[in-house]
Protein backbone atom coordinates (compact mmCIF):
# COMPACT_ATOMS: atom_id res chain seq x y z
CA UNK A 1 0.00 0.00 0.00
CA UNK A 2 1.28 3.61 -0.83
CA UNK A 3 2.23 5.26 2.12
CA UNK A 4 0.00 8.45 1.75
CA UNK A 5 -3.08 6.22 0.76
CA UNK A 6 -5.73 5.43 3.76
CA UNK A 7 -6.80 2.24 1.65
CA UNK A 8 -5.47 0.10 -0.96
CA UNK A 9 -7.27 -1.62 -2.88
CA UNK A 10 -5.86 -4.47 -4.85
CA UNK A 11 -7.01 -7.50 -7.50
CA UNK A 12 -10.58 -7.16 -6.51
CA UNK A 13 -12.72 -10.11 -7.54
CA UNK A 14 -16.69 -10.26 -6.60
CA UNK A 15 -18.53 -12.91 -8.47
CA UNK A 16 -22.06 -14.20 -8.36
CA UNK A 17 -22.21 -18.02 -8.41
CA UNK A 18 -19.01 -18.12 -10.47
CA UNK A 19 -19.98 -15.23 -12.43
CA UNK A 20 -17.63 -12.19 -11.91
CA UNK A 21 -18.74 -8.91 -11.71
CA UNK A 22 -15.91 -7.10 -10.60
CA UNK A 23 -12.57 -8.41 -12.02
CA UNK A 24 -9.44 -7.31 -10.55
CA UNK A 25 -9.72 -4.15 -9.58
CA UNK A 26 -6.68 -2.35 -7.89
CA UNK A 27 -7.16 1.35 -6.11
CA UNK A 28 -5.45 3.00 -3.84
CA UNK A 29 -7.71 6.11 -1.63
CA UNK A 30 -5.71 8.68 -0.51
CA UNK A 31 -6.18 11.07 3.06
CA UNK A 32 -8.69 13.89 2.43
CA UNK A 33 -9.73 13.47 -1.49
CA UNK A 34 -12.66 12.81 -3.21
CA UNK A 35 -12.45 9.72 -5.23
CA UNK A 36 -15.43 9.58 -7.86
CA UNK A 37 -16.06 6.10 -9.15
CA UNK A 38 -18.30 6.12 -12.32
CA UNK A 39 -19.78 4.10 -15.01
CA UNK A 40 -22.62 2.95 -16.17
CA UNK A 41 -25.12 0.33 -14.63
CA UNK A 42 -24.28 -2.87 -13.67
CA UNK A 43 -20.24 -1.52 -13.84
CA UNK A 44 -19.32 -3.12 -10.46
CA UNK A 45 -19.56 0.72 -8.86
CA UNK A 46 -21.77 0.27 -5.83
CA UNK A 47 -20.61 -3.47 -5.47
CA UNK A 48 -16.89 -2.07 -5.15
CA UNK A 49 -18.16 0.83 -2.38
CA UNK A 50 -20.16 -1.95 -0.52
CA UNK A 51 -16.87 -4.11 -0.22
CA UNK A 52 -14.98 -1.42 1.02
CA UNK A 53 -17.58 -1.10 3.55
CA UNK A 54 -17.65 -4.70 4.25
CA UNK A 55 -21.62 -5.04 3.23
CA UNK A 56 -21.33 -7.52 0.15
CA UNK A 57 -24.31 -9.69 -0.05
CA UNK A 58 -23.89 -12.93 1.59
CA UNK A 59 -24.28 -14.96 -2.18
CA UNK A 60 -20.93 -12.68 -3.07
CA UNK A 61 -17.70 -14.44 -3.35
CA UNK A 62 -14.67 -12.59 -3.12
CA UNK A 63 -10.83 -12.02 -3.56
CA UNK A 64 -8.11 -9.98 -3.57
CA UNK A 65 -7.73 -7.91 -0.55
CA UNK A 66 -8.43 -4.50 1.25
CA UNK A 67 -5.77 -2.48 3.72
CA UNK A 68 -6.50 -1.95 5.83
CA UNK A 69 -9.82 -4.24 6.64
CA UNK A 70 -12.13 -1.15 8.03
CA UNK A 71 -15.20 -3.16 7.66
CA UNK A 72 -15.02 -4.01 11.71
CA UNK A 73 -15.16 -0.36 12.31
CA UNK A 74 -17.72 1.24 9.81
CA UNK A 75 -19.45 3.90 11.60
CA UNK A 76 -16.25 5.08 12.93
CA UNK A 77 -13.47 4.91 10.64
CA UNK A 78 -15.60 4.15 7.54
CA UNK A 79 -19.22 5.36 7.18
CA UNK A 80 -21.82 5.38 4.06
CA UNK A 81 -23.96 7.63 2.69
CA UNK A 82 -26.64 5.70 1.42
CA UNK A 83 -28.70 6.15 -1.93
CA UNK A 84 -32.63 6.47 -0.20
CA UNK A 85 -32.26 8.81 2.63
CA UNK A 86 -35.86 7.98 3.37
CA UNK A 87 -34.75 4.22 3.74
CA UNK A 88 -31.71 4.66 5.85
CA UNK A 89 -33.50 6.29 8.88
CA UNK A 90 -35.75 4.03 11.46
CA UNK A 91 -39.25 5.25 10.81
CA UNK A 92 -39.87 4.64 14.68
CA UNK A 93 -37.41 6.20 16.34
CA UNK A 94 -36.72 9.74 16.47
CA UNK A 95 -33.53 11.04 14.27
CA UNK A 96 -31.29 12.76 17.27
CA UNK A 97 -31.81 9.29 19.22
CA UNK A 98 -30.66 7.40 15.40
CA UNK A 99 -27.39 10.19 15.54
CA UNK A 100 -26.78 9.55 19.17
CA UNK A 101 -27.00 6.09 18.86
CA UNK A 102 -24.37 6.56 16.26
CA UNK A 103 -22.33 7.81 18.92
CA UNK A 104 -22.64 5.59 21.66
CA UNK A 105 -21.68 2.78 19.23
CA UNK A 106 -18.31 3.94 18.84
CA UNK A 107 -17.31 5.92 21.89
CA UNK A 108 -17.89 5.35 25.46
CA UNK A 109 -19.81 8.44 26.42
CA UNK A 110 -23.19 9.34 28.25
CA UNK A 111 -26.43 9.57 26.72
CA UNK A 112 -26.40 13.37 27.75
CA UNK A 113 -23.43 13.73 25.76
CA UNK A 114 -24.40 11.55 22.81
CA UNK A 115 -27.26 13.53 22.55
CA UNK A 116 -25.39 16.85 22.40
CA UNK A 117 -23.23 15.49 19.70
CA UNK A 118 -26.29 14.68 17.72
CA UNK A 119 -27.84 17.95 18.18
CA UNK A 120 -24.74 19.68 17.41
CA UNK A 121 -24.12 17.52 14.02
CA UNK A 122 -27.98 18.00 12.92
CA UNK A 123 -26.71 22.02 13.35
CA UNK A 124 -23.71 21.12 11.22
CA UNK A 125 -25.50 19.89 8.35
CA UNK A 126 -28.20 23.41 8.34
CA UNK A 127 -30.90 21.63 10.26
CA UNK A 128 -32.95 24.73 11.30
CA UNK A 129 -34.01 24.68 15.14
CA UNK A 130 -31.28 21.57 15.55
CA UNK A 131 -32.67 20.56 19.15
CA UNK A 132 -36.29 20.44 18.47
CA UNK A 133 -35.92 18.85 14.81
CA UNK A 134 -33.64 16.34 17.06
CA UNK A 135 -36.84 15.21 18.79
CA UNK A 136 -38.80 15.02 15.80
CA UNK A 137 -38.94 11.50 13.51
CA UNK A 138 -38.29 11.11 10.09
CA UNK A 139 -41.53 11.17 8.65
CA UNK A 140 -41.52 15.32 9.82
CA UNK A 141 -38.62 16.03 7.80
CA UNK A 142 -38.80 17.08 4.51
CA UNK A 143 -36.69 14.90 1.80
CA UNK A 144 -34.09 17.65 1.69
CA UNK A 145 -33.52 17.76 5.36
CA UNK A 146 -33.78 13.35 6.07
CA UNK A 147 -30.95 13.81 3.19
CA UNK A 148 -28.50 16.10 5.66
CA UNK A 149 -29.28 13.63 8.75
CA UNK A 150 -28.14 11.01 6.54
CA UNK A 151 -25.06 12.72 6.11
CA UNK A 152 -24.60 14.17 9.53
CA UNK A 153 -24.62 10.64 10.66
CA UNK A 154 -22.20 9.06 8.26
CA UNK A 155 -19.63 12.12 9.76
CA UNK A 156 -20.82 12.06 13.82
CA UNK A 157 -18.03 10.16 13.98
CA UNK A 158 -15.30 12.15 12.09
CA UNK A 159 -14.59 8.77 10.05
CA UNK A 160 -11.31 8.46 7.80
CA UNK A 161 -13.73 7.49 4.75
CA UNK A 162 -17.03 8.63 3.75
CA UNK A 163 -18.47 6.01 0.99
CA UNK A 164 -21.48 7.99 -0.64
CA UNK A 165 -23.56 5.60 -3.09
CA UNK A 166 -25.26 7.41 -5.60
CA UNK A 167 -26.31 10.19 -3.25
CA UNK A 168 -27.38 12.29 -6.25
CA UNK A 169 -29.84 10.10 -8.48
CA UNK A 170 -33.16 11.26 -9.08
CA UNK A 171 -32.42 15.21 -7.86
CA UNK A 172 -32.68 17.79 -10.32
CA UNK A 173 -29.53 20.06 -10.97
CA UNK A 174 -29.71 22.71 -7.83
CA UNK A 175 -30.41 19.91 -5.74
CA UNK A 176 -27.84 17.73 -6.65
CA UNK A 177 -25.49 20.55 -6.30
CA UNK A 178 -26.68 21.60 -2.84
CA UNK A 179 -26.27 17.67 -1.78
CA UNK A 180 -22.54 17.65 -3.42
CA UNK A 181 -21.33 20.79 -1.45
CA UNK A 182 -22.92 19.99 1.57
CA UNK A 183 -20.66 16.72 1.51
CA UNK A 184 -17.75 18.58 0.53
CA UNK A 185 -18.52 20.89 3.58
CA UNK A 186 -18.75 17.74 6.06
CA UNK A 187 -15.90 15.75 4.35
CA UNK A 188 -13.65 19.07 5.13
CA UNK A 189 -14.99 19.63 8.68
CA UNK A 190 -14.00 16.02 9.95
CA UNK A 191 -11.12 15.36 8.25
CA UNK A 192 -12.71 12.53 5.84
CA UNK A 193 -11.92 11.40 1.73
CA UNK A 194 -15.28 10.88 0.25
CA UNK A 195 -15.52 7.90 -2.19
CA UNK A 196 -18.35 9.40 -4.72
CA UNK A 197 -19.78 6.75 -6.63
CA UNK A 198 -22.00 7.79 -9.36
CA UNK A 199 -23.14 7.87 -12.96
CA UNK A 200 -23.91 11.47 -13.37
CA UNK A 201 -20.43 12.71 -15.21
CA UNK A 202 -22.29 15.59 -14.43
CA UNK A 203 -21.53 15.38 -10.54
CA UNK A 204 -18.06 14.61 -10.76
CA UNK A 205 -16.71 18.11 -12.29
CA UNK A 206 -16.14 20.36 -9.52
CA UNK A 207 -16.54 17.81 -6.89
CA UNK A 208 -13.64 15.70 -7.76
CA UNK A 209 -9.84 15.57 -7.36
CA UNK A 210 -9.71 11.79 -8.74
CA UNK A 211 -12.04 9.62 -11.13
CA UNK A 212 -12.20 5.85 -11.73
CA UNK A 213 -14.13 4.84 -14.31
CA UNK A 214 -15.70 1.36 -14.73
CA UNK A 215 -16.59 -0.54 -17.41
CA UNK A 216 -17.63 -3.99 -17.51
CA UNK A 217 -16.24 -4.42 -13.50
CA UNK A 218 -12.62 -3.24 -15.10
CA UNK A 219 -10.47 -0.05 -14.54
CA UNK A 220 -10.86 1.62 -18.09
CA UNK A 221 -9.50 4.89 -16.32
CA UNK A 222 -8.43 6.56 -13.89
CA UNK A 223 -6.34 9.89 -13.51
CA UNK A 224 -6.93 13.23 -11.69
CA UNK A 225 -9.76 14.87 -12.56
CA UNK A 226 -9.31 17.99 -14.70
CA UNK A 227 -7.26 15.71 -16.87
CA UNK A 228 -9.91 13.15 -17.29
CA UNK A 229 -12.57 15.70 -17.78
CA UNK A 230 -11.24 17.48 -20.36
CA UNK A 231 -8.68 15.24 -22.03
CA UNK A 232 -9.92 11.42 -21.55
CA UNK A 233 -7.73 8.82 -22.80
CA UNK A 234 -10.02 5.82 -23.09
CA UNK A 235 -12.83 5.72 -25.51
CA UNK A 236 -15.13 4.67 -23.02
CA UNK A 237 -14.69 7.86 -20.93
CA UNK A 238 -14.90 9.89 -23.94
CA UNK A 239 -18.57 8.09 -24.76
CA UNK A 240 -19.51 9.00 -21.23
CA UNK A 241 -18.39 12.58 -21.38
CA UNK A 242 -19.91 13.05 -25.21
CA UNK A 243 -23.38 11.68 -23.59
CA UNK A 244 -23.91 14.59 -21.18
CA UNK A 245 -26.69 16.66 -22.35
CA UNK A 246 -25.21 19.97 -22.82
CA UNK A 247 -23.49 18.56 -26.24
CA UNK A 248 -27.44 18.12 -27.74
CA UNK A 249 -27.36 20.99 -30.38
CA UNK A 250 -30.66 22.50 -31.07
CA UNK A 251 -33.39 20.38 -32.87
CA UNK A 252 -31.26 17.07 -32.42
CA UNK A 253 -31.85 14.45 -29.96
CA UNK A 254 -30.08 14.19 -26.80
CA UNK A 255 -26.76 12.58 -26.86
CA UNK A 256 -26.32 8.87 -25.56
CA UNK A 257 -23.33 6.03 -25.98
CA UNK A 258 -24.55 3.88 -28.40
CA UNK A 259 -25.25 0.27 -27.49
CA UNK A 260 -25.07 -1.22 -23.72
CA UNK A 261 -22.91 -2.75 -21.82
CA UNK A 262 -22.30 -6.68 -22.04
CA UNK A 263 -23.93 -8.66 -19.45
CA UNK A 264 -21.98 -10.27 -16.69
CA UNK A 265 -20.68 -13.80 -18.14
CA UNK A 266 -21.63 -12.82 -21.75
CA UNK A 267 -18.41 -10.61 -21.97
CA UNK A 268 -17.01 -10.32 -25.60
CA UNK A 269 -13.74 -11.81 -26.96
CA UNK A 270 -10.78 -9.04 -26.12
CA UNK A 271 -12.03 -5.41 -25.01
CA UNK A 272 -15.37 -5.49 -23.15
CA UNK A 273 -16.10 -2.10 -24.81
CA UNK A 274 -14.88 -3.24 -28.38
CA UNK A 275 -18.15 -3.84 -29.60
CA UNK A 276 -19.03 -0.08 -28.81
CA UNK A 277 -16.16 1.57 -29.72
CA UNK A 278 -15.31 3.62 -32.95
CA UNK A 279 -12.01 2.98 -32.68
CA UNK A 280 -12.01 -0.55 -31.94
CA UNK A 281 -9.66 -2.90 -34.47
CA UNK A 282 -6.94 -6.05 -34.52
CA UNK A 283 -5.99 -6.89 -30.57
CA UNK A 284 -9.36 -4.83 -28.88
CA UNK A 285 -11.30 -7.72 -30.17
CA UNK A 286 -8.77 -10.65 -29.63
CA UNK A 287 -6.93 -9.60 -25.98
CA UNK A 288 -8.26 -7.70 -23.03
CA UNK A 289 -5.88 -4.45 -22.36
CA UNK A 290 -4.51 -4.13 -19.17
CA UNK A 291 -4.22 -1.27 -17.07
CA UNK A 292 -1.02 0.27 -17.61
CA UNK A 293 -0.23 4.16 -17.49
CA UNK A 294 -0.12 6.75 -20.49
CA UNK A 295 -0.21 10.47 -19.86
CA UNK A 296 0.08 10.40 -16.02
CA UNK A 297 -3.12 8.25 -15.64
CA UNK A 298 -3.60 4.44 -15.35
CA UNK A 299 -5.52 3.64 -18.31
CA UNK A 300 -6.46 0.46 -20.03
CA UNK A 301 -7.07 0.34 -23.59
CA UNK A 302 -5.17 -0.83 -26.96
CA UNK A 303 -4.79 2.21 -28.52
CA UNK A 304 -4.88 5.52 -26.53
CA UNK A 305 -2.74 7.35 -28.96
CA UNK A 306 -5.39 7.47 -31.84
CA UNK A 307 -8.20 9.25 -30.15
CA UNK A 308 -8.61 12.77 -30.94
CA UNK A 309 -8.88 15.46 -29.66
CA UNK A 310 -11.36 16.65 -27.94
CA UNK A 311 -12.10 12.76 -27.96
CA UNK A 312 -15.60 13.54 -27.62
CA UNK A 313 -15.58 14.25 -30.78
CA UNK A 314 -15.43 11.34 -32.13
CA UNK A 315 -18.54 10.03 -30.53
CA UNK A 316 -20.39 13.19 -31.43
CA UNK A 317 -19.60 12.98 -35.00
CA UNK A 318 -20.32 9.28 -35.55
CA UNK A 319 -23.49 10.21 -33.44
CA UNK A 320 -24.25 12.92 -36.47
CA UNK A 321 -23.75 10.59 -39.30
CA UNK A 322 -25.38 8.07 -38.29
Amino acid sequence: MESESLLSVRELRISFDGVEVVRGLSFDVRPREVLAIVGESGAGKSLTARALLGMLPRAAATSGTISPDLSAQRGHRVSLVPQDALSALSPVHRVGDQLAAAVRSVAGVSRKEARARAVAALDRVGIPDAARRARAYPHEYSGGMRQRAVIAMATINEPDIVVADEPTTALDEERRDQVLRLLAEQREAVGAALVLVTHDMDAVEGHADRVLVLYAGRLTELGAAGEVLTRPRAPYTAGLLASLPHHAAPGRRLPALHGTPPAPGALPPGCAFAPRCPLAAGPCHTAEPEPRQVAGRLLACHRPEELPHPATDLFLEERQSA
